[in-house]
């Protein structure tokens, strides 16, 4: 699936995420070694830039809108960043364990090779959004609209699918052993035979050959 790349402009100067304090509003810009843990901003805005190796532990960002960024080796583990609205957005090598996404809307957004183990996605909407090389174990999607979201080659153990209706998702290419989904929900999702036995099995069906 093709989705729209964040638009970066060239020769972006190096700034100081801390200066958010100042205008609540980050743009056209480098950011590199960032601390931001446990500190607290509402509705900040941030576009046109790259992070690199920022820390945003604990933050609560909730209501943060982005635009066109790309995060590089980001921390941003129990980080709050409810009712978000994510777009044209990467996270490549990312920590978001535990991270707070409830309630946020994603469009053409990236996580490659990240980890979102116990993220919370609940009444999310995401369309045209590619999980990729990355660990979800844990994580809660419940009573999300997934449109056009790809997984590829992620580990989904213990992710939580309730309420979310999973037509036309594909799960084949990743692995999981157990799995929170109700069974109407699964109609039109793609797995692979060996993903169609072992939810038969959860849900209770006895195979026999």
């Amino acid at each position: 699936m093709k989705i729209d790349s964040p638009k970066i402009s060239a020769n972006l100067p190096l700034k100081n995420f801390n200066d958010i304090f100042q205008e609540e509003e980050l743009e056209m810009c480098t950011v590199e070694d960032a601390v931001f843990e446990n500190e607290i901003i509402e509705r900040a805005r941030l576009s046109n830039m790259v992070v690199r190796n920022g820390r945003f532990n604990h933050a609560d960002l909730t209501n943060i809108d982005m635009m066109d960024v790309v995060f590089e080796k980001c921390d941003f583990s129990n980080a709050n960043l409810s009712k978000s609205s994510i777009h044209r957005v990467e996270f490549k090598d990312c920590k978001l364990m535990g991270v707070d996404l409830t309630d946020a809307r994603f469009g053409n957004v990236q996580f490659v090779d990240s980890v979102l183990n116990l993220a919370s996605f609940g009444t999310s909407k995401l369309e045209k959004v590619i999980f990729e090389g990355t660990s979800l174990k844990g994580a809660d999607y419940y009573n999300c609209k997934l449109k056009k979201v790809v997984y590829q080659q992620c580990d989904l153990d213990e992710a939580n699918f309730e309420e979310t209706p999973l037509k036309e998702i594909d799960l084949s290419s990743s692995s999981f052993n157990t799995l929170t989904v109700s069974i109407e929900s699964l109609k039109g999702c793609i797995v692979s035979s060996h993903q169609a036995t072992q939810l038969a099995t959860l849900m209770g069906l006895v195979i026999k050959d």
